[in-house]
């Protein structure tokens, strides 16, 4: 399997695709040196605790002073000019002079200090993909006028990486760091007892931090990031889940929000099993479209020359793959890892040939090139990472953000449903979880309603098959005075990568200026 499982540096877009975000069915998926924030950038602020006593939040044990944090290098990271700290939060918010975590952060600096405006976090989607190294790769899509005016800062959420990991116990990732069993006949008994078995290896490893372990936990460690800045407001730009962080931030701070960006964010109010039932007429109609693509191209791939035909064809490999490997180049190919290819090959109709030669080369025995890893691979130079840290994050937040039925015979009536109505992913995404037999979180959360904060703007595309655009509409909607920017296109997280100059003008210009588009706009 060459380069499948690193080896090869994927190209932008791939890496933003596939890095930062996780994958249904089997695919998630994926600062400065020495520098101080410049004086009188965010005057009046004073201290970190200052700053979250009067926000009403609380103040964790061993709060960082403005300018007190220590910059050094970025473990894993190969940009020098990226700078990295830690700061330390509270693993319990609601006990801030508790036991605290580690959250790791980095910056790189506005390139004009005399026009700096503040700071534009950012941090990986999945849950559980990083945001430590994001500056660094986002920092040249940027237009000069935005980067004149922010730090950008990334940091990884807690538990991901570099921020206190966590690990469920388990010798390798998932494939795309997601948890999922495809149901067959039969099978239901024995993927409930996986899962089962998935979730207590989790207690064993992780049980001190598994009820903390939300999204509305990672928002509060936002605002300790902002204060420790020493910002009174942040700038955001997060896609997929990270767009659902910036929402829930939005509605625990509101007087924080400055500008932002939330690109083809989940709906928090669906999180996690009705967004993920929800979705899998979004996977079918994407899995439709690569057929047909794949088809017009039979002379090609050889996979079929109608949509049904290469459905057969990639559906056949991938059971095939599912009841005994297909070793090829000296790996075997499992079906929930050509289940990964699949799902690549419709979240993006860039990677349509890509995908569709790869299935080309497994039918016809050989060993297929893939360009990204199907498997989350650890960074490189970051001790202590688990295994699995990558899974393991992911189902903690989806489990810990909730509500997941109890009742395995909910999963069943699901199954009953969407397996016949959707039978390619309907198996997957309405089979039980790890989730049903997880401990509960200690986090009440935050149940989106009306929200207070200033407008904000938010990106779809129409034919997203991750996050559907129904997300993105219902997220504008929550918040007064927002936009919602669309593009016509079989993408995830358009902005910036997607090369949609409409949409890329409509984001650049909001975050220059802090004009939002007089109405809504279909670029």
């Amino acid at each position: 399997m060459r380069n499948t499982l690193g080896g090869v540096r994927p190209n932008r877009w791939i890496r933003r695709t596939y890095g930062r975000h996780a994958v249904a069915a089997a695919l998630a998926a994926v600062t400065i040196a020495a520098f101080a924030v410049p004086a009188g950038a965010a005057a009046g602020t004073g201290s970190a605790a200052g700053a979250v006593r009067a926000a009403g939040g609380v103040v964790p044990a061993g709060s960082a002073e403005r300018g007190a944090l220590r910059w050094g290098g970025c473990d894993g990271v190969d940009a020098p000019e990226l700078r990295c700290a830690s700061l330390s939060v509270p693993l319990d918010h609601r006990h801030p002079r508790g036991r605290t975590i580690s959250i790791a952060i980095s910056r790189l600096p506005a390139t004009d200090p005399a026009r700096r405006r503040g700071v534009l976090l950012t941090t990986g989607g999945g849950p559980g993909g990083p945001g430590v190294p994001l500056p660094a790769s986002l920092a040249p899509s940027l237009p000069a006028e935005v980067r004149a005016q922010y730090d950008l800062v990334g940091f990884d959420i807690r538990f991901v990486e570099r921020s206190t990991p966590i690990g469920c116990g388990q010798a390798v990732e998932e494939p795309g760091g997601y948890w999922v069993r495809g149901a067959t006949p039969g099978s239901f008994q024995a993927d409930a007892g996986e899962a089962r078995r998935y979730a207590s290896g989790c207690l064993r490893a992780a049980g001190w931090a598994l009820p903390h372990a939300t999204t509305a936990n990672a928002a509060r460690d936002m605002d300790l990031i902002r204060a420790a800045l020493g910002e009174e407001k942040i700038s955001y730009l997060g896609g997929s889940y990270a767009g659902m962080l910036g929402a829930t931030y939005a509605a625990l701070f509101p007087g924080r929000v400055d500008r932002f960006v939330l690109d083809s964010p989940v709906n928090g109010a669906d999180a996690w099993r009705a967004y993920e039932l929800a979705r899998t007429p979004a996977f079918e109609a994407g899995t439709a479209a690569f057929a047909a693509w794949t088809a017009e191209r039979h002379a090609q791939y050889g996979l079929g020359a109608t949509a049904g035909e290469v459905t057969g064809a990639v559906s056949g490999l991938i059971r095939r793959a599912g009841q005994a490997p297909i070793v090829l180049g000296g790996h075997a190919w499992t079906g929930s890892e050509l289940g990964a290819l699949l799902v690549a090959g419709i979240y993006d109709e860039r990677a349509f040939g890509m995908v569709a030669a790869a299935f080309a080369a497994v039918a016809a025995g050989r060993e297929p090139f893939v360009p990204f890893p199907i498997r989350p691979v650890p960074p490189e130079g970051v001790p202590g990472v688990p295994a699995d840290n990558h899974t393991a994050t992911n189902i903690a937040y989806r489990c810990g953000d909730g509500p997941w039925p109890r009742d395995p015979r909910a999963y069943l009536r699901d199954l009953a449903v969407y397996g016949e109505r959707y039978p390619i992913f309907g198996p997957a995404n309405a089979n039980i979880t790890p989730c049903a037999f997880w401990p509960p979180a200690q986090d009440a959360g935050v149940r989106p309603g009306p929200g207070r904060a200033p407008g904000v703007l938010v990106t779809v595309a129409l034919r997203d098959v991750a996050v559907p655009p129904a997300n993105g509409r219902a997220v504008a909607a929550r918040i007064p005075g927002s936009r919602l920017v669309t593009i016509d296109a079989q993408t995830h997280a358009p902005f910036p990568y997607f090369g949609d100059a409409c949409l890329n003008d409509a984001v650049n210009g909001f975050l220059a200026t802090g004009r939002l588009p007089a109405a809504d706009l279909a670029c």
